[in-house]
């Protein structure tokens, strides 16, 4: 598929096939389409948390404004975002910055300056830290959606849901903020899909404020 076509032909369905399936290798192709997303300084502060299980789903669901295509998608995602994923000593951090120094970019006498430079840009606060955690993961989960496109298989993001709870539910450690969910699978073939929706032009996006 086209870029311009699987950016045209993505849509957020409402409705799954609960009898086809979506397979392992491509649940990992896509991660690994979209692990290919640029992030600041390259820290890729995202993870995922993979749902097939039906009693899992049906959890995440509760949490989710009993919405049914989180348990009728054959994978539901819950997208993560690291809020401590620019801090020293960090297993992603370290590993990427010796990454850096292996393909001669960096220095390996640059690592403390390294270091400053992440805490001063996303870690100088907390609404910082919270800005560098959603704006990479949102990076990750639209080019997630598009390699999901891709593949032929249709998703649909959500932020309709309780993230305390669904972070008590599974566990999930305070430094993660969670952007979204995103559900995967195939529309429903008995349903019909709607028009896709009004956009804002390029004059509409296109501002000044001098």
């Amino acid at each position: 598929m086209e870029f311009r076509e699987a950016v045209e032909n993505r849509r957020a369905v409402n409705f799954f096939d609960p009898q086809k399936d979506v397979s392992d290798q491509q649940i990992r192709q896509i991660v690994e389409t979209a692990a290919k997303t640029p992030s600041s300084f390259n820290l890729q502060p995202w993870s995922l948390i993979v749902l097939r299980d039906h009693e899992e789903k049906m959890r995440l669901q509760k949490q989710a404004w009993d919405q049914p295509k989180v348990s009728q998608a054959p994978v539901t995602l819950i997208v993560l975002g690291d809020m401590s994923g620019w801090q020293e000593g960090h297993e992603f951090v370290e590993k990427n910055f010796d990454s850096l120094v292996k393909m001669g970019m960096m220095a390996e006498d640059q690592h403390d300056w390294f270091l400053n430079a992440c805490k001063n840009l996303y870690g100088a606060s907390r609404d910082r830290q919270v800005a560098f955690a959603c704006k990479n993961a949102g990076f990750f989960a639209m080019t997630l959606m598009l390699a999901a496109k891709d593949l032929g298989l249709d998703t649909h993001p959500m932020d309709g849901f309780d993230m305390e709870g669904v972070k008590k539910e599974f566990n999930i450690p305070d430094n993660y903020w969670i952007p979204l969910l995103i559900s995967v699978g195939y529309f429903r073939s008995d349903k019909t899909l709607p028009p896709p929706k009004w956009r804002k032009s390029f004059d509409e996006i296109s501002v000044r404020f001098d």
